[in-house]
């Protein structure tokens, strides 16, 4: 009966299905996989930009049950929504709300104000003296007071120069004392055990005068109280009031456990005699604890720990392998060493691995260290029985070495892969500069008389050149795919006007083949949407390519609608099916790279086969799901779902003026001078000849500096500026420019041979007016300059200022 209140309520109140929803009988709830994080890279975010409804759509759900960052410079922030819904009517309760990681700098929480905002309500952290907590414990401990039936939203500020960790739990008042003393009965067991140790060594030490056991000594009284700082005991009650020393003794202490246990192992296993270089690796290893300590004293404490904390995986490692290589050397003693260090030295490693943040942080990776070390005094009772567990550690020891071998193994796959990639990349690249040569050469060559033969070779070569060039765009996108470097965009674009063009482009080539195009759209579908349009086009471009490639007879179709309803969000579906040869629906290989129904030398059909495992992935990236139906010798079916929205109230601040669409001719191509930026000779010829066809007049310069020349002495109207040249590049050119008198608006047009990886975000932010990839079509230059040029008035650039 209550879990169908609690579908009821979700469906009444929508803003509650991601809330977190528990009733009076709740103890303890575990928030990890429920709370939504930010990263804040940069760190300067306030409240009041968090909780805008601009960086909400920046909030992850954690999908882990305890956020572990490891060492990171970003600030991050919980956002927790808290739905209290009682089974009986009762008042108001209190909650409290706990983050078990001591060792963090700053920690904020921020609840609503009355104004509809947010506050900040606590502010904490080991960086402050111990009477800033809200609640004295050595964790965090929040007290939050929720009203029945009513959603309460939180934020949790987390920045830390060490590990930050967020093991995030809500409890109830009474269920978190009755919870206390089992904890404190455990660490109470393992700080008595670490005493009983110390004090059991001192008496060995007093009996048989070996500095062994006084080294031995000073390393667990350094280990111990490095234990007592990282869970807060040492803030809660050895230094209160002195926060420098809660964050600078930990890679203090660090140093100093590193310095005795290096001696002890020299002192303990004779390294010296036996192993020279394990012993002058313990010698550097000493010298490294000392520095980490004076270091941790006079430094950063970001420093100071990042140091510590390899110090330490790194001396755990060692210490260890002198051990086994005494064992090796046939040192008897060396096996109690090894038997009563295992346990010991094993949870030291989960502990730093846990702190880097390679594993998660769980109650045994948090005190593996203070376990292990009250093991070891268990262990070193049980050294009669060391021939067991050398065998035991020899069988780890290899399968240490094979993990390693592994791994190395995976990285330099990794790494095959990704100078693969960039190769491909680099390559895809620099084919974009020769093929804008030959695409503009053919494209001149149409504006001169020919006869029939020869304009249908020109015809022929034009058509290659843009098979090639289709090529080299999706070999591109593949590359920048895999590398993680394409985002989609969000944009106001025509939902008609996309369809549109998506038909022009591709009805023409059906008909070529003798086959029907039709588009089907909704005409109750809104046309002003928000996305990324140019994604959502390339990813239906690889499937009616597919449809129009493997259909000879019937025709390929285009239906669009919507897929359900969602308020301001319009879940689009568009369906492209054909009449073509269709394929074996379960074929899990369908989406792979360079993956081909026919892979035969004698295959009918060409193509790289990486279509379809293109559009795969910018669909992913759109958050939207493609889907196929088919059947051999009856046409195929693919479905693409993509979430779009409907927009908002245009509220542009400070933004560059858009460019002027249907204007007026204020003047005539021959008045007008183009100065063409170009270092590549072929292109720049090219582009001349273009310009020269459209009547213009034109300047060239081969790079930046000279183009910054020339505008100081003479006057253009417009600027073709390549973004990537020697001496200086467009950005840089661009920016230097626009400092000149008279060329604040002086129409400058990026030309690049990048077209997916966000250059042209980069070319407005640098200053210039528009953009336009290689290779440059003549009528999209004829159209550019025609907005840009024709339709504006002179102004004066360049030269002397008018007097």
């Amino acid at each position: 009966m209550y879990r169908l209140l609690l579908l009821i309520v979700s469906l009444v109140f929508p803003s509650l299905v991601g809330a977190v929803t528990f009733d009076e009988q709740m103890r303890a709830l575990p928030l990890g996989q429920s709370m939504y994080v930010f990263e804040d890279v940069r760190g300067d975010a306030s409240i009041d930009d968090v909780a805008s409804p601009a960086v909400q759509g920046s909030f992850r759900l954690h999908d882990k049950p305890v956020l572990n960052a490891g060492y990171s410079r970003s600030v991050f922030w919980l956002r927790l929504d808290l739905h209290y819904l009682p089974r009986q009517a009762q008042g108001d309760r209190n909650w409290l709300l706990e983050l078990a990681y001591p060792p963090l700098d700053h920690l904020e929480l921020y609840l609503p104000d009355e104004t509809g905002g947010f506050a900040l309500a606590q502010r904490t952290g080991d960086s402050l003296p111990f009477d800033t907590r809200q609640i004295r414990q050595n964790n965090y401990l929040f007290e939050l007071n929720l009203e029945p039936n009513q959603s309460k939203r939180i934020y949790l500020r987390l920045e830390s120069q060490g590990s930050i960790q967020a093991p995030l739990t809500l409890w109830a008042p009474n269920a978190y004392l009755e919870e206390q003393p089992a904890r404190i009965y455990v660490l109470g067991i393992i700080y008595g055990v670490l005493l009983v140790m110390l004090v059991y060594n001192l008496f060995i030490f007093l009996s048989v005068r070996d500095t062994s056991y006084l080294y031995y000594i000073l390393y667990i009284a350094s280990f111990g109280l490095y234990q007592v700082s990282v869970n807060g005991a040492g803030i809660e009650y050895f230094w209160p009031n002195n926060p420098w020393w809660a964050n600078a003794a930990t890679p203090f202490l660090i140093g100093s456990a590193a310095l005795f246990g290096c001696q002890f192992a020299r002192s303990f296993l004779h390294t010296s005699e036996h192993s020279p270089w394990v012993d002058r690796l313990l010698l550097l290893l000493m010298a490294c604890g000392a520095v980490v300590m004076i270091l941790a004293l006079s430094v950063s404490y970001a420093t100071a720990l990042r140091l510590a904390t390899y110090l330490a995986l790194l001396f755990t490692v060692v210490i260890f392998a002198a051990g086994v290589l005494a064992w090796l050397r046939g040192m008897r003693v060396a096996r109690y060493f090894i038997f009563a260090w295992t346990a010991f030295l094993i949870g030291g490693l989960v502990n730093t691995l846990m702190v880097l943040g390679y594993l998660p942080n769980v109650f045994l990776t948090m005190y593996a260290s203070q376990i292990g070390s009250a093991l070891e005094v268990g262990l070193l009772s049980l050294a009669l029985a060391d021939r067991i567990n050398a065998m035991k550690e020899e069988r780890t020891r290899i399968l240490q070495e094979a993990g390693r071998k592994l791994e190395t193994l995976n990285q330099e796959l990794a790494d095959s892969n990704r100078f693969k990639d960039e190769f491909l990349a680099t390559v895809t690249h620099e084919l974009r500069t020769p093929m804008n040569g030959v695409i503009g050469s053919l494209e001149l060559m149409q504006t001169v008389k020919m006869d029939v033969e020869l304009e249908q070779y020109q015809k022929t070569a034009a058509a290659s050149a843009r098979d090639m060039m289709r090529m080299v765009n999706d070999i591109l996108a593949l590359t920048e795919l895999q590398a993680g470097k394409l985002y989609p965009r969000r944009e106001t674009f025509s939902l008609r006007g996309l369809f549109d063009g998506l038909r022009a482009q591709y009805a023409s080539r059906a008909e070529d083949k003798g086959l029907t195009f039709a588009l089907e759209l909704d005409d109750n579908l809104p046309d002003t949407l928000e996305g990324d349009a140019a994604k959502l086009a390339q990813a239906l471009g690889y499937l009616l390519d597919n449809a129009i490639k493997f259909t000879s007879q019937g025709g390929v179709s285009l239906q669009v609608g919507r897929a359900g309803s969602g308020g301001s969000n319009l879940p689009l579906s568009v369906v492209v099916s054909d009449t073509g040869i269709g394929f074996v629906p379960g074929d899990g290989e369908l989406y792979q790279r360079f993956h081909q129904l026919d892979g035969s030398m004698t295959r009918k059909y060409g193509g790289l086969g990486i279509g379809l495992a293109i559009c795969r992935q910018l669909v992913d990236l759109l958050g939207g799901v493609l889907s196929h139906e088919s059947q051999p010798g009856q046409g195929s079916r693919f479905r693409l779902d993509v979430p779009l929205t409907l927009p908002l109230q245009p509220q542009v601040i400070g933004v560059r003026p858009a460019r002027p669409q249907g204007g007026a001719l204020q003047r005539q191509a021959q008045q007008c001078t183009v100065l063409i930026v170009e270092d590549n000779a072929i292109n720049q010829l090219v582009t001349r000849g273009m310009l020269l066809k459209l009547g213009y007049r034109v300047r060239t310069a081969d790079n930046g500096a000279e183009a910054l020349e020339l505008l100081r002495s003479e006057t253009v109207d417009a600027v073709l500026l390549d973004c990537q040249m020697p001496v200086m590049d467009g950005f840089a050119t661009c920016r230097a420019l626009r400092a000149l008198p008279g060329c604040a608006e002086l129409p400058v047009l990026a030309i690049t041979a990048h077209s997916h990886s966000g250059d042209r975000e980069r070319c407005l932010a640098a200053g210039m007016s528009d953009y336009l990839a290689k290779p440059v079509k003549f009528d999209e230059l004829r159209v550019l300059l025609h907005d840009w040029v024709l339709c504006r008035p002179a102004t004066v650039s360049g030269g002397a200022a008018p007097v």
